[in-house]
């Protein structure tokens, strides 16, 4: 670590020792003709950078990795018994009449609804575990909905004061842990190596070209 130094991490992470060896080299390598100045990077990209990864964090925070939940269906299922759905001339039909059903209720979630699209079939499948959670009194939304079956989730969250482990996705992890990791490795690895580099304000003469 004799090569690095950190009182001016903004300026360069090197030691004067290192910096020279790096001009020496950056002078002495043409780069098959090639000349490569030393210029930051202008401040308008970096952000605009930072807007992109923010914007892009924005608009998919509400839909981003969440997994479908018992609750999620629970007012499908409801709708099933409506006189509408049940005299559809077919499933489509009644596929149909339980979304129109369903449209405005405030349980409803047509976004990742979307994402987890569902046929009468499955609804037949989940609509008597649902059910049965229903009957039991417990938070539909600590169930998840696997293929056919509906799972405890696979969560782990704090207790309640009635002895029950809440097991429901929590905001921060629906998808942007490891996209926040990578992201940070990248930037962070980005401007270590930006910073090795010798300060902008040295500028290589390119053998006087």
């Amino acid at each position: 670590m004799s090569s690095w130094r950190f009182d001016e991490p903004l300026v360069t992470l090197s030691t004067p020792e290192t910096n020279e060896r790096s001009k020496a080299l950056w002078e002495a390598e043409d780069l098959g003709g090639l000349t490569e100045d030393n210029n930051p990077l202008p401040v308008p990209i970096v952000w605009l950078v930072g807007l992109t990864v923010v914007t892009a964090f924005a608009l998919t925070l509400p839909l981003w990795g969440q997994r479908p939940t018992a609750e999620l269906y629970e007012p499908l299922i409801d709708a099933m018994e409506n006189p509408a759905v049940l005299n559809a001339a077919d499933d489509t039909e009644a596929m149909n009449q339980v979304l129109a059903l369903t449209a405005n209720n405030p349980r409803s979630n047509p976004a990742l609804l979307a994402r987890h699209p569902v046929t009468m079939d499955d609804l037949r499948m989940i609509a008597p575990q649902v059910e049965a959670l229903e009957v039991k009194g417990v938070d539909l939304r600590d169930y998840s909905v696997v293929g056919p079956n509906v799972v405890v989730a696979n969560f782990e969250g704090n207790y309640r004061k009635d002895g029950t482990r809440i097991r429901q996705q929590p905001w921060w992890d629906i998808g942007y842990t490891i996209d926040l990791f990578y992201l940070t490795a990248f930037f962070l690895g980005v401007f270590i190596t930006v910073k090795r580099l010798p300060p902008v304000s040295w500028q290589p003469r390119h053998g006087n070209h």
